[in-house]
Order: structure tokens, then sequence, then C-alpha cells
């Protein structure tokens, strides 16, 4: 049994909340992640843009890791600091500016579940 909302409930609620609130959402969780020390609510916040744009629950998967997949925290932060920050922005605004295009959401919300790793490489 399926955990998700009805399609007619997340189409209702992207008409009239979704959309706007996504865009206020990844502003929000950008300039957190910007701050450095709002990283962890940032990050929490672009995990959970699935949700606020459509009330989509992220579906887990439990795969066997492969001891390698994740790049160490070293060299997460470095992305971050050279790359992650501006790269994101740039990347949020495009995916926000597909959400709004209607026959760009398929491809808005795959770039919002690819965030957290142009953010800072994170594998989840």
């Amino acid at each position: 049994m399926s955990d998700q909302r009805s399609l007619l409930v997340r189409a209702v609620w992207f008409v009239l909340v979704g959309w706007w609130l996504t865009g206020v959402w990844l502003s929000i969780a950008w300039l957190l992640n910007v701050t450095i020390i709002g990283i962890p609510l940032g990050i929490k916040m672009i995990n959970r843009v699935p949700l606020v744009l459509s009330l989509k629950r992220r579906e887990t998967l439990v795969e066997e890791s492969d001891g390698g997949s994740q790049h160490s925290l070293l060299v997460r932060a470095v992305w971050f600091l050279l790359v992650g920050w501006w790269a994101s922005g740039i990347w949020t605004g495009v995916a926000y500016t597909l959400t709004l295009t209607i026959v760009g959401i398929p491809l808005a919300v795959w770039m919002y579940n690819q965030l957290p790793y142009v953010v800072s490489l994170y594998n989840y």
C-alpha cells in the first residue's frame, strides 16, 4: 500500500500552493547553505523539495552499499566551497523555471532530486 496522497490532491496542492512555496523554500535553503553554519538545515530542506512542490514523499529504497560511493567529507567540503554553492543556485533556478512551465515538471523533479549531489556531492 502506498503512503502517497492521491494525484488529484497533489495536483490541487501544486496549483494553489506548491509552485510558489517551492520558490520560497528553495531560496531559504540556498541561503542557509551559503551561511555554512546553516548547511544541515539547508540540506534537509533541499531533500524535502518534492514534498513541498507536490506532496510527493521520497521513496527510500534499501540498497546494499558498495562501500565507496560516498565522497569523503573533505572532498565534499572543498566541492561546496569552490563549486557547490554557486552551481546549486543556478541548478535551483533552472529547476524552478522548469517547474513553472508545467511541461518541464518531470525534468524539474529529477533536478530537485539531484540537488543534494550538486550542492555537496552527497549520494543518498
